[in-house]
Parts: C-alpha cells; structure tokens; sequence
C-alpha cells in the first residue's frame, strides 16, 4: 500500500492489489484528482475513512456505439415525459445522488467532502451534469468528469421516479461524441446498457 502526502503525484497503477486499491491520503484537489483521472485512478472511500485511491483491473466501460436501449425505453423517449438538461444544477444532482438508496449500502461514499471537491472540478469545467426534469421537477440524473481526449468518468446517478437516470444517460451519450465512457466498476444495470469489461491497459490507452 502506497501513502500520499501533499505531494502531487500516484504511484503506477500496476502497484494495485487485486481488487484494484492502490493508494491511501492526499486530497481531493482539482490538480489531484485531474492527475487521477488522467492516470486511470479514481476515489472512493466511506465518511470516516481516508481518502483511498482506486484502478481496478478489468475496468467496466461502455463505447458509446455498443449502448443498447431498449424498446420499453425507445418508448420512454418518444413519449418526451421528460426534459434532459446538462450543467443545470450540478450541486443538487451529487447532492441527490449522495441521498439515493442503494442496495447493499448503508451509507454512502459521497461524502460532503467529495460533493466539495466535485463542486471544484465543476467550477474548473471538468465535473458535468445531467439532469432530468419533469414537471419542473428534479427527478433524476447523474455526474462525472470530462477528462478530454473523448473520455467521460461516469461518476454516479440518481431516480426519483423509474427511468429517470436511464433517459439522462442514454440522452447523454446520444448527443455526445465521446469515444469511451467510463463506468469504474461492474454493475448489472449499466451491463444491459451496454457496458463491458476492458483490461486496464486497454482503458489506459483511450487515456494518452
């Protein structure tokens, strides 16, 4: 295990164990997380926990010519129930995302600190977000870090009603011209989206 100080600077990914942990400290600043990104590195840690740094290998990805939308949610778009915008109200969609339920967690890993630093990368016009309005309302959406080279860092989500965070992501990458989208790690909602497993020296290639 490596330990960060106030130094910018990560050790290689290949230092990672097995389930992809490679490093403990550091901060959350823009310079340090920009340097995470473009190096295959993301956070994630619990409040209470120092701050840990990830780069698992396989990495869950999805290119944006294999999304798989289904017709139920062809369906859900023609209906047009639903308004997408982008960088409308980035504090309030990790603020919500921070808030949703997820299966198997009792808390959550976006801490006040991490909704701080992403607030940072936002106002750097790194850090994007998707919102999905009805009625007026928020109900859905999602962030993550735009890292150039055609690479999107999908961070989190968020649904207050059904289909909400599908129709902000599908939305997303139909109207974007990213290359490869970056999912971290292996979830069965965004697989039958379309998303799959890469090596990492793979997904460090999109990143040169």
């Amino acid at each position: 295990m490596q330990f960060l100080n106030e130094d910018l600077w990560f050790p290689e990914v290949s230092q990672a164990d097995e389930d992809g942990f490679l490093a403990m400290g550091g901060d959350l600043s823009v310079a340090r997380l920009l340097l995470a990104y473009k190096s295959g590195i993301f956070p994630w840690f619990e409040a209470g926990q120092s701050i840990l740094w990830w780069s698992p290998d396989p990495r869950f990805v999805l290119f944006p010519e294999n999304l798989k939308v289904s017709k139920s949610m062809k369906q859900v778009l023609r209906n047009a129930d639903f308004t997408v915008s982008i960088d409308q109200d980035f504090n309030q969609v990790i603020t919500e995302c921070s808030n949703a339920k997820r299966n198997g967690q009792a808390g959550t890993w976006i801490t006040d600190s991490m909704i701080a630093a992403y607030n940072d990368l936002h106002e750097a016009s790194y850090a994007k977000s998707v919102e999905v309005w009805q009625n007026e309302e928020l109900v859905g959406g999602f962030y993550g870090v735009d890292i150039g080279n055609g690479v999107f860092c999908g961070e989190s989500m968020f649904a207050k009603v059904s289909n909400a965070s599908k129709v902000a992501f599908i939305t997303f990458i139909q109207n974007t011209n990213y290359k490869l989208i970056d999912c971290q790690v292996y979830t069965n909602h965004l697989e039958r989206l379309g998303a799959e497993d890469i090596s990492r020296e793979e997904f460090l290639s999109y990143l040169l």
